[in-house]
């Protein structure tokens, strides 16, 4: 079974004590059936974890088809990502930060729908790649604590500023990366590089009357399989998506303003005579955002206030409103939601995604300036009232959003190889494989 997340980059083996088997008899000789590899710090990587992440590298290698190196080449890679991965669970360790049993559970069921699985299918996929479903929650809770340690020591330290945002977005690689997308297909009637006039009219003809059908309602997928001299032809001359300030002109100001679906006249290329249909496109579009004005009134359970207690309560301020109390009154007065309860339960004009999805779905399904019945969420019971919808033209705020991601994703990968240098330069690492190299002053100093 395939599983299109890559478990090897989400799964981590467990650390395994070191473990001795001895026979029955006192005089039988103990066997020695682990050992220690490395000594990082306060901890230990042993030889069943080294033997198992290599076995998964060569798996993966295996799949993509390239030739797989020999195990005695991979060790000392393989272990290296091994002590870098440790350090960080030992910091994560150090600062506390543990993962519940809920979040674990919510996100192996985040892999498991990302695959289309089931939990129970996720399980036999687990065992056709030789892992249990144990070894499987371990590591990705290990992963979980290594994403946050960075989250915490890394992306917090990364700044971008407003001025580097604007400067990303005048100059031409900010321009060409935020540009929309074009997703085309072509038809190609080659000519011959050193071409007479008779083959270069021939071939116009020819691409001329292959337009005509296609304008009177020709599919251009069979068209390209029957007519195309392109290397994609028989994938109905699929392109594929391109960067619409990547293609020459004249094709980048006409496709820029065409309808999905639309064709381009036959153009004279090097390669010969070319028609492009545009399939889809994405990106450097308006964008709307959709905004909800709302208001609500939230009461929580507490150790003096039974769930029942909340829930009961929740209703009689229902029924007040109902029966003609002011809303923004009694949500000043019982309200349990600091940001909002001042302001008469005010939350203003707020984007329904920002919301948790039990609060999004009754907003979506209640009509402007009815009521709601209480409903629960994770943050305790709500009444609200919707008091206007409207779509904002979001298409500036969207390219500083995106300029502000590519920037900072790009400040992140430099600031976390510099520090994942830093602490495995600062650690003691004992690397006991043969022939490894001990280098660094920590080898020295600790």
């Amino acid at each position: 079974m395939n599983v299109k997340t890559k478990l090897s980059d989400c799964l981590r083996p467990l650390v395994l004590g070191a473990l001795f088997l001895g026979t029955a008899s006192a005089h039988a000789a103990v066997q020695q059936l682990d050992k220690v590899v490395a000594i990082v710090d306060n901890d230990v990587i042993m030889q069943s974890q080294l033997d198992q992440r290599v076995k998964e590298v060569q798996q993966t290698i295996a799949k993509r088809g390239g030739g797989v190196p020999p195990t005695s080449v991979l060790d000392q890679q393989v272990l290296e990502r091994l002590i870098v991965e440790n350090l960080q669970l030992q910091i994560g360790d150090r600062s506390g930060i543990r993962i519940s049993d809920e979040e674990l559970n919510q996100a192996v069921g985040t892999i498991a729908q990302r695959n289309n699985m089931s939990i129970d299918q996720f399980r036999a996929a687990l065992a056709h790649d030789g892992l249990s479903y144990e070894d499987a929650r371990d590591q990705i809770r290990r992963e979980m604590i290594i994403s946050r340690v960075r989250q915490r020591r890394v992306a917090e330290r990364v700044q971008v500023s407003e001025q580097e945002v604007k400067n990303f977005l005048a100059s031409d690689l900010g321009k060409m990366q935020l540009s929309e997308e074009l997703h085309l297909a072509n038809i190609l009637i080659p000519t011959p590089d050193s071409a007479n006039s008779e083959q270069l009219n021939a071939a116009a003809a020819k691409t001329q009357a292959i337009y005509d059908r296609l304008k009177a309602g020709a599919d251009f997928a069979q068209m390209a399989i029957a007519q195309s001299g392109s290397d994609n032809a028989l994938e109905g001359g699929d392109m594929g998506w391109r960067k619409a300030a990547q293609l020459p002109p004249p094709f980048d100001r006409e496709l820029s303003a065409m309808e999905v679906g639309g064709i381009t006249q036959p153009a004279r290329t090097p390669g010969g005579f070319i028609i492009l249909k545009l399939l889809e496109r994405r990106g450097g579009e308006t964008s709307l955002k959709d905004e909800v004005h709302v208001r609500h009134i939230l009461v929580k359970p507490s150790e003096i206030r039974t769930e029942a207690q909340t829930k009961e309560l929740i209703q009689k301020i229902y029924d007040r409103i109902q029966n003609g109390e002011d809303f923004a009154t009694l949500a000043k007065s019982f309200s349990e939601d600091p940001g909002s309860a001042l302001n008469g339960g005010d939350l203003n004009w707020i984007d329904p995604k920002a919301l948790v999805p039990e609060f999004q779905q009754v907003m979506a399904d209640t009509p402007q300036g009815v009521l709601s019945k209480p409903f629960k969420t994770q943050y305790g019971w709500h009444v609200l009232e919707v008091l206007g919808r409207r779509a904002t033209d979001n298409t500036s705020q969207a390219r500083e959003q995106q300029a502000l991601n590519i920037l900072r994703n790009r400040k992140y990968d430099e600031e976390l190889q510099t520090w994942l240098r830093q602490i495995r330069d600062e650690a003691y690492v004992e690397n006991k494989l043969p022939g490894a190299e001990q280098t660094g002053t920590n080898q020295a100093t600790k």
